[in-house]
């Protein structure tokens, strides 16, 4: 039984499980007496089957099974899920913290906070999915939960817009989300809701925005889809100008360090300028640094752009813009 219960829950068993199986307290009390096992108790009753360090999966297994209700089965998300931004990592978002793991437990049960994990108790319980064998809120749900809780600004801006750019949810529907768990009065979760709406898909499409922003230069698109004249897909640019057919694009050197990715950006680059769409490139530190460069290198080429002969054969579809700021609803803050 005790092998059935590791090989389902990636080495780890709860104290309730181990009675269970007929295991007596002063067996796993010996078993984890020494630093070099056979077992440890990762957690108040909460124990890893092995020696060796757990993993990050562990970790988060061992989170949901200490705030699981006893005799239940804690994989099947009915009382504990992870949540926040330690669900949002086991999905791969970028930026999103492994630690602390958020839990859900279900209102009015109460249960301590300890070694990393932070148990929420809430009467608005979700649909839950499994992640790599980790009962799990959904993605739209975690990032509200880690919105609600997260203290730096520019990690909730750029968590919420890895969700959507990740593909893990709409928009509009995190809007929702937010607005339903009553955190758009929070500065950080209200100005990053509004700057996905408006089309930024990243920190360093924010930062842009508030730089033009703070400009003369006439409103672009965000993220437009730009197709040729026989509807063949060109590209997708950062930041696009229409009426001028000029471009701008945020490039990371995250994503370069690969001579493929340096060549597929190139590439884009080409393809864009043969259709007569002027491109000015920057890096996130760059627009960060030194923003008066990008925006004298954006008034420069729309200048040119408006006068030229030629127009550019590409043609923008899907995104409209949205205004900023962007009106709210404002509500008094409530539990979860």
């Amino acid at each position: 039984m005790i092998t059935r219960i590791a090989h389902r829950q990636l080495n780890l068993a709860t104290a309730h499980q181990l009675r269970r199986a007929g295991i007596p307290p002063a067996t796993i009390s010996g078993r984890t007496r020494r630093a070099s096992g056979p077992w440890q108790r990762l957690l108040p009753r909460v124990y890893l089957l092995q020696t060796g360090p757990p993993d990050p999966r562990q970790r988060a297994l061992a989170a949901v099974l200490y705030a699981a209700q006893p005799g239940t089965d804690p994989l099947s998300g009915g009382t504990a899920a992870l949540t926040g931004g330690a669900a949002l990592a086991l999905l791969g978002v970028r930026d999103a913290p492994r630690a602390p793991h958020d839990v859900l437990i279900r209102a009015p049960r109460s249960l301590a906070r300890t070694a990393g994990v932070r148990p929420l108790a809430t009467r608005r319980w979700p649909a839950t999915i499994t992640v790599s064998g980790i009962p799990s809120a959904r993605p739209l749900r975690a990032a509200a939960d880690f919105a609600a809780r997260a203290e730096d600004p520019d990690q909730v801006r750029s968590v919420l817009a890895g969700v959507v750019q990740s593909g893990w949810c709409h928009p509009a529907d995190l809007h929702a989300e937010l607005r339903t768990a009553r955190l758009l009065n929070r500065p950080a979760a209200r100005t990053a809701a509004a700057e996905l709406l408006a089309g930024t898909r990243s920190l360093a499409e924010a930062r842009a925005r508030e730089t033009l922003a703070a400009t003369a230069l006439p409103a672009p698109l965000w993220n437009a889809r730009l197709y040729t004249p026989d509807g063949t897909f060109l590209a997708s640019p950062d930041v696009y100008w229409p009426d001028e057919g000029v471009a701008l694009e945020i490039d990371s050197a995250e994503y370069h360090y690969t001579r493929d990715s340096w060549h597929a950006t190139l590439h884009r680059r080409l393809r864009l300028e043969a259709h007569g769409i002027l491109v000015v490139s920057t890096t996130p530190s760059i627009l960060r640094d030194t923003p008066q460069q990008v925006t004298e290198a954006l008034r420069t080429l729309l200048t040119l752009a408006s006068t030229r002969p030629t127009p550019p054969t590409a043609t923008a579809r899907g995104h409209s813009q949205l205004e900023l700021p962007f009106v709210t609803e404002q509500r008094p803050t409530a539990g979860t």
